[in-house]
């Protein structure tokens, strides 16, 4: 159960892909789905014994589905059916600790919770993926994959797969890789609009604001407005640091040892004030962005109004 669904659909796919024999499967292994079956089917199911076989896996998925009655599989958790391998895959939420289906599943099973990793955590997670596959990647373009397309581990691991087709192994995935066969120009995105800014380059900032305005869809003004919004407060944090050595950035601000630099960069050009005011007008147009006091004003003229109150 959890938010993170990459997980919870990993587990059951390697549980029956291996878990009886191919010759077994065709009587002892039943996939179910949550929105078209009961609690009562799935018992009725799991109390089945196996046929020429040691035991039978009954696999329900969208289980979350079945929320406002999950509560009586409390009955079968408290005496499961030995021979039965049952898998509820309870995915974006979670069964409510405290009641006893829970309770009584920990009790006689294993209960997996597969959380949401942070926006930081996804780099390392991709670097572990790809080192297990027999590749690495450059720290940009990892980056530029998290910025892209957020923290869902799936997307991110369908895009992966992609590269690992067209990829030799043991090759260095690089942002040039990134744009060639995902099409995120390793060029004009927030990762770059960020460290434009903050090392004051204000053509390529107006550049990279500029590519935004004219592909609005590919470059939605509230992704960039959050994504700067954390860079932001993350220079609040490090102005506040009396120990700006690299290694203690980086774990302070939970970021890529890669990336310490560029932060020691911009909190060097934009004293703590300035950055107080910054996150101020942040959270200003991202009001404005989402339509309230805008006026109807297209969002690329909006961004480059913030990157001007920016740069001031």
């Amino acid at each position: 159960m959890g938010e993170e669904a990459y997980y919870i659909d990993k587990i059951s796919d390697y549980i029956e892909k291996t878990v009886l024999a191919e010759e077994e499967k065709g009587f002892n292994q039943m996939v179910l789905y949550g929105r078209d079956v009961t609690i009562e089917d799935i018992v009725g199911n799991a109390k089945r014994f196996p046929m020429m076989a040691e035991r039978q896996v009954v696999i329900v998925k969208e289980a979350q589905d079945l929320a406002r009655t999950i509560d009586k599989l409390s009955s079968y958790a408290e005496n499961p059916q030995p021979t039965t391998v049952l898998v509820i895959c309870y995915k974006y939420k979670k069964v409510d600790k405290r009641k006893a289906v829970y309770k009584t599943i920990k009790k006689n099973g294993v209960v997996f919770e597969s959380k949401k990793l942070y926006d930081n955590q996804v780099p390392d997670w991709i670097r572990r993926v790809l080192s297990a596959k027999g590749y690495s990647i450059a720290p940009k373009a990892s980056q530029m994959l998290v910025e892209f397309l957020g923290t869902d581990l799936s997307k991110i691991n369908n895009e992966l797969e992609k590269l690992q087709i067209v990829l030799p192994k043991d090759t260095q995935i690089t942002p040039e890789h990134i744009e060639e066969n995902i099409g995120i120009s390793k060029d004009y995105n927030n990762f770059e609009l960020r460290k434009a800014i903050g090392a004051r380059n204000d053509a390529q900032a107006f550049k990279i604001v500029n590519y935004f305005a004219d592909n609005p869809k590919d470059n939605p003004m509230v992704v960039t407005v959050s994504l700067l919004f954390n860079f932001f407060s993350q220079l609040l944090q490090l102005h506040g640091m009396t120990d700006k050595s690299p290694r203690s950035v980086a774990s302070a601000l939970r970021v890529n040892p890669y990336f310490v630099n560029e932060y020691l960069t911009a909190a060097r050009n934009f004293p703590m004030r300035k950055v107080s005011g910054i996150v101020g007008a942040l959270r200003e147009f991202d009001v404005r962005s989402k339509g309230v006091g805008s006026n109807a004003v297209p969002q690329g003229d909006l961004l480059k109004e913030l990157l001007v109150r920016i740069l001031a």
